[in-house]
């Protein structure tokens, strides 16, 4: 359906305007020619137009529209006849001829024109001189013409060859001067309750929902002065619905001529206050909508609300004698289509028929076992909303819900209705809802005076009990299936955000992420370290920033929950006991009163933080592989309690939770255990050498730097004499790990064994193949590093199948300085040879391994000649800077993180020191 409104003006034909279009008159009974059919001097001061698709719901929507809009331009007293004609007209475009219709509402000083049109696509254009044939009126379909000729003050018919409009004219009735509704006069015991000052909130919402006006009463309602919410959204504050009763949106409700209906508005102190709001659609003197929200707080709702109460007699025929729907009677129509909006008209409806003074319904849980207060009124909601009480247990014995029962005085009989304890009501008459012999639900109405009900009005509330038990176990299983699907949906998106991470402070911070505020206004994370450490407050969140330091210090100083390992949710006082204690001492002080020592010495929390925990509070056991890992806590604000379908949530959201944190805890530890077995493998420190600057860069590629990989080490052999190496292991994990670990120690020993370089390399080539399918290949550069006194510094190497080292000489020329040979692992009989080189006084000698040379970016490589062009710019720097401008090369050089280990070993000759 598309809407819109168009107030102001001489209205745009919609009608098409071709040549093909052949007017035609077809007038039955009272009322003006067609040919006059749009009084010429009467002025068009607003018009409503929209479109529905050709489904049978579209009947409901444009009554609803027509209705909606009629009673927002202030005409009631036609709204009924407008809503039948549009209906018969609307049912033959889009169910009998099955084409869409457009809907117009024009207004004008003498009444209100609607113009109902299709788009008929074999339509016969009818003859001037054709008869007229207003059908059987005993046809299900085809009464729209004789309707408008009874109720419509005038009305006609226009054709062309594809588009059909019939259109009638209400005029408005004469009203008396100054009067339009009134009630009858009550007894004062009868009145509405409210407090001593009733404060209505004048809200002003502008075109765009933001708020532009805000008054005295709106302040002292919710806490906000004016300059705080000014050009703020209504959505911002509103809580909605905070108590059932509509299922619309707040934006669409603000664009509606005129809206009546509860919701909340979260005030300054972060509390919800229901409210009853009445809103109307206006323009300001620029022409420019707006909206005027009317508010009271929800138990007052009878200073805008003024419902129509029929009798008993009612119930059952119209005014003109016709049968109508009981449901309908009771309920309304258009009757709400979820199940929150259903109840809390039920229990309003059930209210005002027997002028009570509150009223409340319970439905049964799935397994029929307890019944759940789903919709009150008159109740303070907080405290009652979801409470659930036993079907055949307590001192009242709510079996008794099977049955109508009246209570004359409940002070006689004290929790005969558990519900109504401590909430002044004295008198109360209660009705099951039945459903093919299986109770459903309890129906009740209390007053505050005693001995206002007899059997009498048992016998009435019986009787609309009974229209709308139907209806509401049809609503209460479609809403199940919803939550069904909801839930399942919920936790597969959580199940795959848990999923998508193994740090534990992140899966902490999706667990409370994901339970506030869809499932809970604030949660906590308790975790145990192992079976012997106390649970540890790990995560806070509040869907209130500014609480969460408050809401930290108050559980930090209460001991933790149990860890219990019994699954499901169970209560958790604590929180709530310290945080009264806590708002009770802050009021002492406040007032001036002396505390004792160890009283001011207590929780220092504020009032807000109090009532944010004031409500319940529940505690779910992470359990993961049979082992208590932690708790989750979950918490309402003051007076708040859970649903049980979302603690059923919950405990599917913290077995997941469990899992995820199990698992984040264990990679942690792996990881730990891998990177310390990765430093176990390197060198702890290299040694210093006389007359020789070393330096080393090590970058280990890879999430969690696995062991394995790449490999360095530089260590004394004897006195003058070092030994030094970098190598590459095939592959990575713990089988690389092993024969890095094999290599580095072997070297050590056999050198100081007095080994030379060939001969250490075939014994470890050797060891290497001893290890069987555990061996792995092995690149290796192994040399001695003889400093002498000269300055220079002789080395013997041994390149086993690794990257060649390159020397750097004093002119910046650049030169392998070793042969290539078998790599290890491979042969069983290796015959290897050092060579031996002199590093000249500014000589550099560079070793690196693969990672560094294999280094990509697309189809191109560093490569040996794209190192040899790096090396050749580091004339003259230290073997720090060396290193250092090698590693930045090889960074720059591709974009994307390094896939492989890189190992850089850079060895100068300074020179001698001369005084």
């Amino acid at each position: 359906m598309t809407t819109g409104l168009h107030p102001g003006g001489q209205p745009q034909d919609p009608r098409p305007t071709g040549n093909q279009a052949l007017p035609r008159q077809e007038r039955v009974g009272h009322g003006a020619p067609h040919a006059d059919n749009r009084t010429r001097s009467a002025v068009i001061t607003a018009r409503a137009a929209a479109s529905f698709d050709p489904v049978g719901r579209s009947v409901a929507t444009a009554r609803s529209f027509v209705r909606d809009t009629l009673q927002g331009w202030g005409f009631a007293d036609i709204v009924d006849d407008a809503v039948v004609l549009t209906s018969e007209l609307v049912t033959n475009a889009v169910v009998h001829a099955g084409t869409s219709a457009d809907v117009l509402c024009l207004r004008s000083d003498e009444g209100v024109r609607i113009e109902v049109a299709d788009r008929y696509p074999e339509r016969e254009i009818p003859l001037q001189a054709t008869a007229v044939n207003m059908g059987s009126p005993d046809r299900e379909g085809g009464r729209g013409l004789q309707l408008c000729a009874a109720l419509a003050g005038r009305w006609g018919v226009d054709y062309s060859p594809t588009h059909k409009q019939v259109w009638f004219h209400l005029d408005l009735p004469d009203r008396p001067v100054g009067t339009r509704t009134a009630g009858p006069s009550l007894p004062a015991d009868l009145l509405p309750l409210a407090d001593g000052r009733v404060r209505v909130a004048v809200i002003q919402i502008d075109r765009v929902g933001a708020i532009s006006a805000w008054n005295e009463d709106a302040e002292d309602l919710f806490g906000y002065a004016a300059e705080q919410v000014i050009g703020k959204p209504l959505t911002d504050l509103a809580a909605w619905p905070h108590t059932p009763g509509t299922s619309t949106g707040i934006v669409e409700a603000l664009q509606l001529s005129r809206w009546e209906g509860t919701y909340g508005l979260r005030g300054a102190s972060g509390r919800v206050t229901p409210v009853y709001a009445s809103h109307l659609r206006v323009r300001d003197t620029g022409g420019e909508p707006s909206t005027v929200c009317l508010l009271v707080r929800d138990h007052e709702r009878a200073v805008l609300q003024t419902p129509l109460r029929a009798s008993a007699t009612d119930t059952t025929t119209s005014s003109e004698g016709q049968a109508t729907d009981p449901f309908e009677v009771f309920i309304g129509s258009p009757a709400p289509d979820d199940l929150d909006g259903l109840l809390q008209r039920t229990v309003e409806r059930a209210r005002d028929m027997l002028d009570g003074d509150s009223a409340f319904l319970l439905l049964a849980t799935d397994d029929e076992t307890e019944l759940e207060v789903r919709a009150s009124t008159g109740l303070p909601s907080a405290r009652q909303r979801f409470a659930r009480v036993p079907v055949e247990a307590g001192p009242g014995r709510y079996g008794s819900a099977r049955m109508p029962a009246v209570h004359e005085d409940l002070t006689v009989v004290p929790g005969a209705v558990p519900l109504l304890a401590g909430t002044g009501m004295r008198s109360v008459v209660t009705v099951p809802l039945k459903v093919e012999g299986r109770l459903t639900g309890s129906l009740g109405v209390a007053a505050e005076g005693p001995s206002r009900y007899s059997n009498e009005e048992a016998l009435r509330l019986q009787f609309a009990a009974d229209r709308i038990a139907l209806a509401v176990e049809s609503a209460r299983l479609g809403e199940l299936e919803r939550l069904r699907r909801g839930s399942l949906s919920f936790l597969v998106e959580a199940s795959d955000l848990l999923a998508g991470t193994l740090d534990r402070d992140q899966t902490l911070a999706l667990m409370a992420q994901m339970t506030v505020p869809t499932l809970a206004t604030w949660c906590a994370v308790y975790t145990i370290a192992d079976q012997a450490s106390d649970p540890y407050l790990s995560y806070v969140l509040h869907e209130d920033e500014e609480r969460i330091d408050g809401l930290k210090a108050l559980l930090s100083k209460i001991a933790p929950p149990d860890p219990v390992p019994t699954p499901g949710a169970r209560v958790w006082a604590a929180p709530g006991e310290a945080a009264h204690q806590a708002a009770l001492r802050t009021s002492m002080r406040s007032l001036g009163l002396g505390e004792p020592a160890s009283l001011t010495s207590g929780i220092g929390t504020t009032l807000a933080t109090a009532a944010a925990v004031g409500g319940e509070t529940v505690v779910l056991p992470l359990v993961a592989r049979n082992r208590v890992i932690g708790m989750l806590t979950l918490g309402k604000p003051s007076d708040e309690h859970f649903r049980q379908e979302i603690l059923e949530l919950a405990e599917d959201l913290s077995r997941r939770a469990a899992l995820a944190l199990d698992n984040a805890r264990l990679y942690s530890e792996r990881t730990a255990i891998s990177q310390s077995l990765q430093r176990s493998l390197l060198p702890p420190d290299l040694p210093h050498i006389d007359g020789v600057e070393v330096e080393v860069i090590y970058r280990a590629a890879g999430e969690g730097n696995e062991v394995g990989g790449d490999f360095y080490d530089l260590f004394p052999i004897r006195d003058g004499v070092y030994g030094f190496a970098i190598g590459d292991v095939c592959g990575t994990g713990p089988e690389a790990a092993a024969v890095t670990g094999l290599a580095r120690h072997a070297l050590r020993l056999l050198a100081r064994e007095g080994f030379g370089g060939p001969a250490v390399l075939e014994r470890l080539n050797s060891a290497i193949l001893d290890e069987g399918a555990r061996s792995r290949f092995l690149t290796l550069l192994y040399g001695e590093l003889w400093p002498q006194e000269d300055g220079s510094a002789m080395l013997k190497v041994v390149c086993a199948g690794h990257p060649l080292p390159l020397r750097l000489r004093q002119d910046g020329t650049v030169e392998a300085a070793a042969e290539p040979q078998p790599l290890l692992g491979v042969m069983e009989d290796l015959e290897l040879y050092e060579q031996t080189i002199t590093l000249d006084p500014g000589d550099v000698l560079l070793c690196v391994t693969d990672g560094v040379t294999e280094r990509r970016e697309g189809t191109r490589m560093l490569g040996d000649d794209g190192l040899t062009d790096v090396l050749t710019t580091c004339t003259g720097l230290t073997a720090g800077a060396v290193a250092a401008r090698i590693m930045r090369a090889v960074e720059r050089f591709a974009s994307d993180a390094p896939s492989d280990d890189m190992a850089i070993l850079a060895m100068r000759v300074p020179g001698l020191q001369r005084d």
